[in-house]
């Protein structure tokens, strides 16, 4: 590179031509392009609307005892962002893609109309040059690249000062989430340290957990999901909705951060949303804390120590044992443990409301994840000795039904009331 540099500099006229050249070529670019579609004097990235979860169309939450998949929440969450982007702004708000399985983890949501608004659709170079959705093949660490290029597209006449582009999303098992980890992890290094301001990132672990059991110990989101915690505080936000009402509280919590990455962890199966007022549980509103409560420890009764609950059946199996643990007088508290990231940002008098010192020295965790997932909610190891995890046995699981793999981890409902007795 030094030998190239000094011939250049040692030849005056070709110093003089590169110069001049190098100033045609910036003049001859136009101020403004002609068949460039959007409106940068408005910036929906700006508008809180989008993220304001309380104030959602009712529709976009189900009643107690549907059941449901948590994934279809997503798919009904992305349709009203981009719906809502069309109607007020004419542009999209999210360009999103899938390694062939838009439709399975419903990231296809993004191109489908909400509440009369037509949907964008999938993007086709001859017939839909609007589309939101890509036609994407089976390449996840393309995908994770693209997703952090558009990302990094800054439309704004004050690049500095705002962001003024599209949002990106990618989808694909939780069990390949370590093929998006290299780009992701690019991304979030440039948006810390890029003067330009760059946009935000959803990454998608769809069919996470033993969950996905009908499709083997390949497809297990049970380790994998852990390459989204590899990233230093503050620089990505990871949700774990349960159920499918808590979906939509945590995406519209998550983007309302200033955090660049958001990855959401999603599950297959249907599960029953509960009556949360009947059993006592807080609002799926709560949620957007990061953690709450399933059940305080009764007044006037000896405790017996908290249990972090995650986990689509997981916690749906611990939901359904509330009678049993009053019946047993067993008093434990539950806390649903659906985001570290924002838990942490929550006022220290809430996070001590529900985690207090006294309960963090006396604590396991019900996981359908692994033991080393759990590391931003325990201050301890001794957790994990009485933990219930899908490898409490340090092995792989096999495959089956939901159901046979939950047995084979002793997630079961008889195996967690065991856990929670010891």
């Amino acid at each position: 590179l030094k030998v190239i540099a000094d011939t250049i500099t040692n030849d005056d006229e070709l110093v003089d031509y590169l110069a001049d050249r190098l100033v045609d070529v910036g003049d001859s670019v136009p101020e403004e392009i002609s068949d460039f579609k959007l409106d940068t004097s408005r910036n929906p990235t700006q508008d809180k609307r989008f993220w304001d979860f309380e104030n959602y169309p009712s529709d976009m939450y189900v009643k107690p005892g549907t059941s449901v998949a948590n994934r279809a929440a997503f798919s009904k969450w992305g349709a009203y962002v981009n719906s809502m982007g069309r109607k007020e702004y004419d542009r999209p708000i999210f360009l999103a893609m899938s390694a062939d399985l838009a439709e399975s983890t419903n990231i296809a949501g993004f191109a489908q109309g909400y509440g009369g608004v037509e949907g964008w659709g999938r993007y086709d170079r001859h017939h839909n040059h609007d589309g939101a959705l890509l036609p994407q093949e089976i390449t996840e660490f393309t995908n994770s690249g693209i997703s952090a290029g558009i990302a990094t597209v800054n439309f704004s006449t004050r690049p500095y000062d705002e962001f003024n582009g599209f949002f990106a999303a990618h989808s694909t098992y939780g069990s390949f989430s370590y093929l998006k980890y290299g780009l992701m992890r690019l991304f979030s290094q440039l948006a810390q340290d890029s003067e330009i301001r760059v946009g935000k990132v959803l990454w998608v672990a769809g069919h996470s957990g033993p969950e996905t059991a009908e499709d083997s110990r390949t497809h297990f989101g049970i380790f994998s999901p852990g390459v989204t915690q590899l990233f230093p505080d503050g620089h990505i936000v990871n949700i774990v909705p349960w159920e499918h009402n808590e979906v939509p509280v945590l995406l519209g919590a998550a983007f309302a951060t200033d955090v660049p990455i958001v990855a959401l962890h999603l599950t297959r199966p249907p599960i029953q949303v509960p009556d949360r007022q009947a059993l006592g549980i807080a609002s799926h509103f709560e949620a957007a804390k990061g953690a709450y409560l399933l059940r305080d420890f009764k007044p006037g009764q000896k405790k017996g120590g908290t249990i972090l609950v995650q986990g689509t059946m997981s916690t749906a199996y611990v939901v359904g044992l509330l009678p049993k643990l009053d019946e047993l007088g067993l008093n434990v508290k539950l806390v649903a443990a659906v985001s570290a990231e924002l838990f942490r940002m929550q006022p220290e008098a809430y996070r001590h409301s529900i985690l207090s010192d006294a309960d963090r020295v006396d604590m396991t965790y019900i996981t359908n994840s692994s033991r080393r997932l759990m590391r931003d909610w325990v201050s301890h190891r001794i957790a994990d000795d009485y933990a219930m995890s899908s490898d409490y046995d340090n092995r792989w699981r096999t495959g089956g039904s939901p159901a046979e793999v939950y047995e084979e981890a002793h997630l079961s409902p008889p195996w967690l009331l065991k856990g929670i007795q010891r």
